[in-house]
């Protein structure tokens, strides 16, 4: 047991940290190989420092950039250019006006939802949402305190692992190990996703209505900044949202009837050197892969006049938030890679395994959920979890007749949950864009982006059981 609590204090100097503001880039390693020189000196084992950081923690950390850096990287553009043209502003406006006063956090949630799930990283919708959520609350009278909660349910939520298709990286990291596509498990995709905007709408409602019913208003920000919007410059809601629905409607066409196995021997050229894959294991990055190309077209199309720093500065602003982005998971995966070949964790991969009782979609859901609060990162957990455990799950679940898009759903949810606990680099950067306290705002952060998902990945495990997908 020594040995787990090398671990443990590996990681609790990790999520410290992170919280306190460290570079995940520079801590991840530095804890990994940490936490493994704790194991050998009270194992009394070996340990070859350099060793375990070219070999184990580089070549994972490698590996994960060099599968999932055309997601982070183009979705990061996309964001950036939705951003930067006024379309996702505009989308927002248009939100805002059609649901009128009253429905302001509803407002919010939806303006958020729209444009996340059509390809807009959740960082981009936490600064793009925020001032005009601003605006409308104060006008409102509504607590500031409770608009980090609603800009969390629209971003980190449904959008991000459940509605079918959406293009969020935590949505297609299981694509790589169970041959699937983002569009897996519809039924219980949409099932998820109401369960979460139903529920967190409810709370959120609940709470805001108890609030103002005692007195509370906006509260007194002296430090709040809010630049003015130019709405007189911004696209139409069309122009704005035709690229969002471009995305979507060519992944799925791309998905569901070009890259199938009835045309397999079209590409049975991927089979030979230097390519050595299948079809099955390229389709789903492919399909996202071209529709976000050609979602970046179509707003740079749309809107060329509108980029005040111009296309390539805007397109290089996108290019550098990918690196980050991208990096700070990767190195979460490195973290984990290293940690998986320390005696520790055989004792908990062995517990984590027994809680399962054999079926994967429990397993699924335990290892990745625990894994992504360890990381504080929902695509860093899931690839970690997937990568140790997706051929046991894979085998158990073609045993007891469980569809690998029904593995794909649940595993997809359950990183939505645990990940996002206070040290989590989005609730961080969320409180640092709206000036607000995890005291004063991390109780409905929580609730709408742990509990109620976890709720709902409870439900989907159940439905998933007995044959509905």
């Amino acid at each position: 047991m020594l040995s787990v609590l090398a671990i443990v204090i590996s990681l609790v100097l990790l999520i410290y940290l992170g919280y306190k503001g460290w570079s995940i880039v520079l801590l991840a390693p530095i804890l990994a190989l940490l936490a493994a020189v704790l194991t050998a000196i009270v194992t009394g084992g070996e340990f070859h420092i350099l060793a375990t950081y070219t070999e184990v923690f580089m070549t994972n950390m490698a590996g994960y950039v060099k599968s999932y850096f055309p997601f982070f990287l183009l979705g990061a553009i996309f964001g950036t250019v939705m951003d930067q043209s006024g379309s996702a502003m505009a989308i927002a406006d248009f939100i805002f006006d059609k649901l009128g006063k009253g429905k302001e956090a509803l407002a919010v949630v939806l303006a958020c939802a729209v444009i996340t799930y059509g390809g807009v990283s959740l960082f981009v919708a936490a600064f793009a949402i925020y001032p005009i959520g601003a605006v409308l609350f104060r006008k409102a009278g509504i607590p500031k305190r409770f608009l980090p909660g609603c800009i969390a349910l629209g971003a980190f939520t449904f959008t991000m692992t459940a509605i079918p298709g959406t293009p969020q990286i935590q949505n297609t990291i299981p694509m790589k190990y169970f041959g699937t596509d983002v569009f897996a498990a519809p039924i219980l995709g949409i099932i998820a996703a109401l369960i979460m905007f139903i529920g967190g709408m409810a709370w959120l409602t609940t709470r805001i209505k108890h609030a103002m019913a005692k007195g509370e208003g906006y509260g007194d920000h002296p430090n709040e900044t809010l630049a003015q919007i130019d709405h007189s410059n911004l696209p139409s809601f069309g122009t704005a949202i035709i690229p969002v629905i471009a995305v979507i409607v060519v992944n799925f066409v791309l998905s569901k009837v070009v890259f199938v196995a009835a045309n397999a021997d079209k590409y049975a050229y991927l089979e030979g050197k230097p390519y050595n894959t299948a079809l099955a294991s390229v389709a789903g990055t492919w399909a996202l892969v071209i529709a976000l190309i050609v979602g970046i077209i179509l707003v740079i199309i749309f809107n060329a006049k509108r980029f005040k720093k111009g296309i390539v500065e805007t397109l290089k602003e996108g290019v550098s938030g990918s690196f980050l982005a991208v990096m700070n998971t990767a190195s979460e995966v490195g973290y984990g890679n290293v940690v998986k070949t320390l005696a520790g964790y055989e004792i908990l991969a062995h517990a984590m395994l027994a809680l399962s009782a054999g079926n994967p979609l429990v397993g699924g859901a335990i290892s990745t959920s625990v894994l992504a609060g360890v990381t504080g990162s929902a695509s860093g957990g899931m690839s970690i979890a997937l990568a140790t455990f997706a051929d046991t799950f894979s085998k158990q679940a073609e045993a007891m007749g469980i569809s690998h898009e029904v593995l794909h759903r649940v595993v997809a949810v359950a990183s939505g949950g645990m990940d996002t606990l206070p040290h989590n680099g989005a609730v961080i950067t969320l409180l640092a864009v709206t000036g607000m306290t995890h005291k004063e705002s991390y109780v409905d952060i929580g609730m709408n982006t742990v509990i109620i998902p976890l709720l709902s990945c409870v439900v989907i495990i159940i439905l998933g059981s007995i044959g509905i997908c």
